[in-house]
């Protein structure tokens, strides 16, 4: 039987392919702007039918109607990592979240420690060989597809193809939907002068030849504005946006200098505008792979020159960096950030930076601080923290002892808040 005649009788509609979902099975829910808003809508509409549904996912962009309180009976999150759309039910505990590195999310579906049920995905159109690619999202969406019982695929027409390990054959897929909705797109643009100073100062200590991970929004915008004049750069990273294609255009990005697949921009996710997602489409420079490969620390370090850019909502005067709490609040998730922090220090001449405005809440409250608010997590030991860096310049924490941590940090602090670090220093013991 041929490929077009499989898929073909596998096409039904929404209702007749989510009848396939039971109570008390665990749901995966594709991610990023990989989401399944179709089969979503229609999972919202057999809510009546359904109890304790564990609906997971990473970080989703759209929304998330599952959270909504009088679903509470029928669906329950669990995040594993926490994005804007429910982040207020984690919050007042109507969801749930797993902390859990992203290297390691598919591990938890393939060892059965988070069994799928079934997967609700969205893919590209299949290829002459009946093979779909997914698209913007293969990170963790292909191993809990591969994990699952049962997979139901949205195959929309606007999805773009995309290369690496990243493809599924229709012989695979139990159900079908076929749909041609637009991508969510994230906004462009949007720094502050302290985001634009903060990407003078990473790109200054880039070098030449140098592989990139960097993820979207100002800070990573801003160093990619004040790459221009590099040459020989590359990407490994676990997302990556529009403002790559600049760079790319310009000859900056070339991945000529890579030493691990060389030549070749590697991510496990995309999240960026209809230009970003046409300029992946069936586009060989890019590959997308699964997070336990392109997070592996192992493999980020075989980049020489791997630079890692990560941010903090807090870090403490001995190095500690909280990211996804604000307090005892849940606010994210671990994320890659120590998956690629540990990558580039094993790297050969490689640069792990954490990097942050010095201040928040428009400038009334210091992101360094004395110590972590109560309950606060910590993503990032001050063992890993080699290089902070503010719009006031660069903390080298490595090798440091607390005394001189507490003088590298404050140096990049707001200089309102200076004098009040030290004092508090000083009574802490550190100097």
């Amino acid at each position: 039987m041929n490929w077009e005649t499989i898929y073909r009788r596998k096409i039904t509609d929404v209702d007749t392919a989510l009848s396939s979902i039971k109570s008390g099975q665990r749901v995966y829910l594709g991610g990023g702007a990989g989401v399944p808003r179709t089969l979503i809508d229609g999972l919202i509409r057999r809510a009546l039918v359904l109890r304790n549904v564990e609906i997971t996912h990473i970080l989703t962009f759209a929304e998330a109607p599952y959270v909504a309180p009088e679903y509470a009976a029928s669906f329950r999150h669990n995040a594993m990592f926490i994005g804007h759309n429910v982040r207020g039910a984690v919050q007042e505990g109507r969801a749930d979240f797993t902390p859990v590195f992203l290297s390691e999310i598919p591990g938890l579906f393939r060892n059965g420690i988070l069994p799928i049920d079934v997967a609700l995905i969205s893919l590209s159109t299949p290829d002459e060989h009946g093979f779909c690619s997914f698209g913007v999202e293969v990170g963790t969406t292909k191993p809990a597809a591969e994990a699952a019982h049962v997979i139901i695929a949205e195959i929309n027409r606007q999805m773009p193809r995309t290369h690496g390990d990243s493809f599924i054959h229709v012989s695979q897929i139990d159900h079908i939907i076929e749909t041609d909705s637009s991508l969510p797109e994230a906004p462009q643009g949007g720094g502050s002068e302290e985001h634009m100073r903060i990407g003078q100062i990473i790109a200054e200590m880039i070098p030449d030849g140098a592989t990139l991970q960097m993820g979207i929004g100002s800070i990573p915008d801003a160093v990619l504005n004040n790459l221009g004049n590099h040459k020989d750069l590359g990407i490994h990273t676990e997302l990556f946006s529009d403002g790559v294609i600049d760079m790319v255009e310009a000859g900056v990005i070339t991945g000529y200098k890579k030493t691990f697949h060389p030549s070749k921009m590697v991510a496990g996710f995309l999240f960026g505008s209809k230009r970003l997602y046409d300029f992946v489409h069936d586009n060989p420079i890019i590959e997308l792979h699964p997070t336990d490969y392109v997070n592996d620390p192992y493999n980020i370090a075989k980049n020489e020159k791997m630079v890692s850019i990560n941010s903090a909502l807090q870090i403490d005067l001995t190095g500690q960096v909280c990211a996804d709490s604000i307090g005892t609040r849940f606010y994210s998730g671990v994320g890659g950030q120590v998956d690629f922090i540990r990558g580039a220090a094993r790297s050969k001449g490689g640069l792990p930076i954490i990097a942050f405005p010095s201040t928040s809440m428009k400038g009334k409250v210091s992101r360094i601080v004395p110590t972590l608010l109560e309950g606060a997590g910590v993503i990032t030991s001050r063992n890993d923290v080699h290089f902070v860096v503010t719009e006031y310049g660069v903390a080298s924490l490595h090798g440091k002892t607390i005394h001189q941590r507490v003088q590298e940090l404050v140096g990049i602090a707001h200089p309102k808040f200076r004098d009040e670090l030290l004092r508090a220093a000083h009574e802490l013991g550190y100097v």
